[in-house]
């Protein structure tokens, strides 16, 4: 009794709130409400991983394996609202719930015992020590429960670069030149991995990621994001 009292009175204090729609939440609604859950604009990339628009996006970057995305991307809906919060409004919460969600989903189709590991992209030190959390690592969180899978973070970023937002294609793939490494000590010989990120646009920082991956002995590297957004 005396638990639920304090459960009610933080409810009360510090309200559960839907982040899409502002609604307060029922106790069995982790982070977003049903009907905002339903009417995820959620792309099926999953069901044609080796030949969608997404590996035709990135062939001739990295060696195309399988390359997925929760959510299609679109200016001022409902995936840019979520991920806009998440990554400047302190809600490492969502990262965790989509990558639930899109586990839960992967889990569905045929994606258990697909790979070893979760590897997310990392931030800068600097930008992570800012924002307090690295958003593609919240996203693998989420997907490792429903998977059954371990999270890594296996890749370092050695320099700052600048935001790639509004940068061209070619200036994307120039800005992540070099940028990131494996961490020193660690062996991937073999492995299959899952290199997760935030969103996938041009391609240019999965990319680099991958490469590098792969340069040091994966098996083979799959991409996923929570959105796939236009160039």
């Amino acid at each position: 009794m005396r638990l639920i009292f304090w459960k009610d009175f933080l409810d009360l204090i510090f309200p559960r709130n839907c982040p899409q729609c502002g609604r307060a939440l029922f106790d069995f609604e982790q982070c977003l409400c049903t009907i905002c859950q339903g009417s995820l604009p959620v792309a099926n990339f999953h069901l044609r991983p080796y030949d969608n628009e997404l590996t035709s996006k990135i062939r001739g970057l990295t060696k195309v394996n399988r390359v997925m995305a929760y959510l299609r991307f679109s200016k001022k809906g409902k995936s840019q609202k979520l991920l806009h919060q998440l990554k400047y409004k302190n809600k490492p919460e969502i990262g965790e719930e989509m990558g639930r969600l899109y586990g839960l989903l992967l889990s569905q189709n045929g994606y258990l015992k697909e790979w070893d590991v979760i590897v997310p992209v990392p931030l800068h030190p600097m930008k992570q020590k800012r924002r307090g959390f690295n958003q593609s690592e919240k996203f693998a969180l989420g997907l490792a429960k429903p998977l059954d899978l371990a999270v890594e973070n296996l890749l370092e970023r050695r320099k700052f670069t600048e935001t790639q937002t509004k940068k061209s294609r070619l200036e994307r793939l120039e800005n992540v030149d070099e940028v990131f490494g494996l961490r020193q000590g660690e062996n991937i010989s073999g492995m299959r991995i899952l290199l997760v990120d935030d969103v996938i646009t041009t391609g240019a920082t999965l990319c680099a990621c991958s490469n590098v991956l792969l340069a040091n002995g994966a098996k083979h590297v799959d991409l996923v994001t929570i959105a796939a957004g236009g160039q």
